[in-house]
């Protein structure tokens, strides 16, 4: 190093000063973790630059073999963690090490609840895993220098972990970056080099670059003749080796992998300190050649229902890495898995642009959707207890993402149909599946029955689920918000008819016997006088008013036609700021219901027939279009 230019101060971003603040305070549980999070940067490093080498091979100088690097030194209380990898310039170094993660920041801080166990998950998720240095040390070091700079021109970045960090210009020969831990004195153990080599070895032993650390020899003192034995000690050559395997471990048979290697590579993907729920790791061979390990997360991202989320797949081509978040490589619904896909066949140059365009990556993408679909179907008909739990965990958190493959994935509709699951009128618990339902329908059914609603308690007590109950026929209860849209996409399982219990006339076919018809068209037609009143008088709300068989305790409720979009369904849209097109529901009344009965006889007509309609648009779930008036005709038949 030569003289350096004069240093200026610079403050922490005020969640980056919150951030160390919990960090300092034991933020993690386990503190080996800053070596991991470290090397982890170091690979990443060493990625851009093999990715940006592409197509400026002078970015390598004359320095091809990328590694990483981990120093001791017992004097200066040190450890060092090197990489020649991309490096940073100044600003880089300000920017990227003064902030948390860019436009995440304000999120990542809205979301701290002061739970260390989740604190921890959300700084993985966020991408500030260099902080955590400062769990073992009091100041931090950064010494840098950008590839593709032609001079020697450095950076060097310095800080306490307080409220401030200190950058300045170095003459720094070598391209790469140096992180300088300064261990706090109750963390020197980590000085010990068979205890960093049992660290890297725990959970860096996948990453496919060499991590070196210098080689040591036993050196033992001589004696004199007649004299016992001296002490001896392990001392450091010039020679640097490799403590890792060195092998992309997605690159090994997984026959040789354990299911510990498994999970620490998953947890050093992804930052995530929880162990994935499952995964698949295959080499696929034919037209096109490819490496894939997917992972099930065992919980959902902040912003899984975001769809605008990236998914996490990353993009290697013949081993050198290309891209984070390649979408392409998934489809949409299945944003929430991890992991990585190395493909033979993509070119290096790959832009995202020509993924959209790739048969290849169309092919990976179907690959990749058939084999998650595969594991989450064996944990589903597995009959080991934990396989079972994982199932359940699993669509606890993403069986509503999943079925939006129903929009979105024709070829794989009914693998996913199969996997799906549902509370029912008979079992609130979400676990039917669809063949299950088929195996349980009552003689005579024609249909599978289903009713959607905001809430699982709002479709349980439907008004359009009456006359089902009275006849013990099962129904699925579907309160997703994505339920609406997907069922849409769906008109019957294994040969067997879908059918909604609030569109269309209700028909039970068989179940429903000729007395009970004849009462209809009687019914039908005694009230048609009433019927008639109550459609001028509704004429602006209602498309049709029409007598019911599908009510039994309640006085009216609201049906909407075959191919029409439900209330539900329009509400959502109206919320998303969608234009939805005019449309307006069907009436049905219960002639059995005293309410209805009173109405022709009632002197406030008009009055009783809109707080009925409104009651019906109150049981599933909306809110009358004029609450005002709602209320005072409420008041008036009470006075009356």
């Amino acid at each position: 190093m030569s003289e350096q230019k004069a240093s200026q101060n610079y403050s922490f971003q005020a969640e980056v000063a919150q951030l160390l603040h919990l960090v300092t305070h034991s933020l993690y549980s386990n503190p080996e973790i800053f070596l991991r999070e470290l090397i982890s940067n170091a690979s990443d490093a060493c990625d851009k630059l093999r990715f940006e080498g592409i197509n400026h091979p002078e970015f390598y100088e004359d320095d091809a073999d990328l590694h990483v690097r981990v120093s001791l030194d017992k004097e200066q209380k040190t450890i060092t963690i090197s990489d020649n990898g991309i490096g940073l310039t100044a600003q880089e170094a300000i920017e990227n090490l003064g902030t948390i993660a860019k436009s995440g920041t304000k999120d990542f801080m809205s979301k701290l609840t002061g739970d260390q166990k989740s604190d921890a998950q959300l700084i993985g998720q966020f991408g500030v895993g260099f902080y955590s240095g400062f769990i073992v040390a009091d100041k931090i070091t950064v010494e840098s220098r950008r590839a593709g700079v032609a001079t020697s021109e450095g950076v060097r970045w310095i800080s306490g972990g307080t409220g401030e960090f200190e950058v300045e210009q170095i003459e720094k020969a070598s391209r790469g970056t140096d992180i300088i831990l300064h261990l706090r004195e109750d963390k020197l153990d980590y000085l010990e080099s068979y205890k960093v080599k049992q660290i890297i070895n725990k959970y860096s032993d996948h990453i496919s670059l060499p991590i070196q650390m210098q080689k040591e020899v036993w050196q033992q003192e001589e004696a004199a003749e007649g004299e016992e034995p001296k002490a001896g000690q392990y001392v450091k050559t010039d020679e640097w080796e490799a403590v890792n395997s060195a092998s992309a471990l997605w690159t090994r048979n997984k026959n040789d992998v354990t299911e510990e290697q498994y999970v620490e590579f998953y947890k050093n993907l992804t930052h995530d300190y929880e162990a994935p729920l499952a995964w698949a790791h295959n080499r696929v061979e034919g037209n096109t050649e490819y490496t894939q390990l997917l992972y099930i997360p065992s919980k959902a991202p902040q912003d899984i229902f975001t769809r605008e989320a990236k998914a996490g797949i990353k993009l290697y081509v013949k081993r050198v890495f290309i891209m984070d978040d390649a979408d392409n490589l998934i489809p949409n619904y299945l944003r929430f898995v991890q992991g990585v896909v190395d493909s033979a066949d993509l070119p290096l140059n790959v832009s995202r642009e020509l993924l959209q365009e790739s048969r290849d990556v169309k092919t990976i993408r179907e690959g990749n959707a058939r084999r998650i679909l595969t594991v989450i179907d064996g944990l589903a008909k597995s009959e080991d207890e934990k396989d079972q739990e994982k199932f359940k965990q699993f669509y606890a958190e993403f069986g509503a993402v999943l079925k939006e493959g129903l929009g979105e994935d024709f070829g794989n509709r009914e693998r996913i149909l199969k996997i799906l699951r549902f509370a029912t009128s008979n079992n609130d618990e979400i676990s039917t599946s669809l063949a299950d339902y088929k195996a349980r329908m009552k003689e005579g059914q024609k249909a599978i029955y289903y009713v959607t609603a905001d809430s699982l308690a709002a479709a349980k007590n439907s008004p359009q689920l009456e006359v089902f109950k009275k006849k013990g026929i099962e129904v699925l209860l579907m309160a997703d918000r994505v339920d609406e849209w997907a069922m849409n996409f769906v008109h019957e399982f294994d040969g067997t008819p879908m059918q909604s219990v609030s569109k269309g006339a209700v028909d039970l076919g068989d179940l429903q016997d000729a007395e009970e018809k004849k009462a209809l068209e009687k019914a039908a037609e005694d009230f048609k006088p009433v019927v008639e009143k109550l459609s001028d008088s509704l004429k602006d709300k209602t498309k049709e008013v029409r007598v019911t068989t599908r009510l039994v305790d309640s006085p009216a409720c609201l049906v909407t036609s075959e191919g029409e979009l439900s209330p539900q369904l329009l509400r959502m849209l109206k919320q998303a700021g969608q234009a939805v097109p005019e449309s307006k529901p069907i009436l049905e009344i219960n002639p059995e219901h005293p309410l209805v009965k009173k109405l022709d006889s009632s002197e406030q007509f008009d009055d009783l027939a809109n707080v009925i309609f409104d009651q019906a648009v109150i049981a599933e779930g909306g809110l009358p279009e004029d609450p005002a008036a709602y209320v005072k005709r409420i008041n008036s038949l009470l006075l009356k």
